[in-house]
C-alpha cells in the first residue's frame, strides 16, 4: 500500500489513495472553494486505475519461488535431522537414569517422566528406557507403602528431638577429661572391691564410699554444699532403685557371681555405674 501524499495549493487540494485488488486504484478528491462565490460549492471525484506492469508482476513472481524454495529447504533438514538420543539410556539404577532423588515424590517422578520422553519422543529406544526406569520405581515405591520398613536412624533422631530427652540431656554437660578419669578410677576400684570381697552383709561399706565420692565430686563441679547433697542423695536413691528393677525385671542371673549375695553385688554394680554418671556429667 502506497501513500502518495496531500498536495495543496492555494485554490486546490488533492488526495490520491491507492487501491486494492490486483490493480492499483487511485482515487483523486477535488475542491475548488471560491473567493468570489462563497456560497457556490464545487467538487468532484476521479478516479483513475492503473495496471501493475510487467516489471512488477516478475518480481512478485521471483518473490515467490525465492519463498517456497526457502520452505522446502527448511522442511528438508528437519526431516534430516537424525533423532536425538537419551544419554543415560545404560544407567542401570532407575532413580539416576530419570535424574532424580530416591525421596522424591510421585508427583516429581511423573513430571521427570513426562519431561525426558517429550524431550527424547523420535528415539524408541531412549522412550523403552525412560518408561522402564519409572515403572521400576512406582512398583518399588508401592512395595515399600504394603510393607513399610523401619528407619532406625529416623526414629533415633525423633527420641533425640523429643521434649523429654531434650529436657534430661540439657540437665547433663561434659567436663574435662581430667576430671573424667579421676571419678572413672574411683568408682572402678569400687567395683572391683564389691566383686572381690563379698561379704555376708553384702557391699555395704562399699556402696557408702560410692554415696560420700558422688557427694564429693558434685561439689567440686557446682561449688555448692546444698546442691552436691541434694543431687548426690537423689542420685544415690534414684540408682539403687533403678539397679534392683533391672535384677528384678529385666537382667537374668550372671552364673559367674554365685552366692547369698550375688544379688546385691549386681545391684552395687549398677548403682556405681549411674552414679559415676551423675557425679561426672550431672549439671
Amino acid at each position: 500500500m502506497t501513500l502518495f501524499g496531500l498536495t495543496a495549493s492555494p485554490s486546490r487540494y488533492c488526495l490520491q489513495i491507492p487501491g486494492r485488488g490486483p490493480g492499483s486504484l487511485n482515487r483523486r478528491a477535488s475542491a475548488f472553494p471560491s473567493a468570489r462565490k462563497p456560497k457556490q460549492h464545487i467538487g468532484f471525484l476521479r478516479l483513475e486505475r492503473t495496471y501493475p506492469t510487467d516489471s512488477m508482476q516478475r518480481c512478485r513472481t521471483q518473490q515467490s519461488h525465492l519463498i517456497k524454495c526457502a520452505m522446502d529447504a527448511s522442511y528438508g533438514e528437519g526431516a534430516n535431522r537424525p533423532p536425538a538420543i537419551f544419554p543415560r539410556i545404560n544407567v542401570r539404577d532407575p532413580y539416576k537414569r530419570l535424574g532424580i532423588s530416591r525421596e522424591a515424590s510421585e508427583d516429581e517422578i511423573q513430571a521427570a517422566r513426562n519431561f525426558l520422553v517429550r524431550q527424547y519422543a523420535g528415539h524408541k529406544p531412549s522412550v523403552d528406557a525412560i518408561e522402564s526406569a519409572h515403572d521400576k520405581i512406582i512398583m518399588q515405591k508401592f512395595y515399600e507403602r504394603k510393607n513399610p520398613k523401619i528407619d532406625i536412624k529416623k526414629k533415633v533422631r525423633e527420641v533425640r528431638q523429643s521434649r523429654i530427652i531434650q529436657a534430661i540431656t540439657d540437665r547433663f554437660r561434659t567436663p574435662s577429661t581430667k576430671f573424667i578419669i579421676k571419678t572413672s578410677i574411683v568408682f572402678v576400684v569400687l567395683g572391683v572391691l564389691t566383686v572381690l570381697f563379698p561379704t555376708e552383709e553384702g557391699p555395704t561399706l562399699q556402696v557408702a564410699i560410692s554415696l560420700m565420692a558422688t557427694i564429693y565430686f558434685i561439689h567440686d563441679r557446682l561449688k555448692s554444699k546444698i546442691r552436691a547433697l541434694l543431687y548426690g542423695a537423689g542420685a544415690f536413691a534414684f540408682s539403687w532403685l533403678l539397679g534392683t528393677f533391672l535384677m528384678v525385671a529385666v537382667i537374668p542371673p550372671i552364673p559367674v557371681l554365685k552366692g547369698l549375695r550375688s544379688f546385691e553385688v549386681l545391684t552395687s554394680l549398677i548403682t556405681y555405674v549411674l552414679l559415676w554418671i551423675s557425679s561426672t556429667y550431672l549439671k
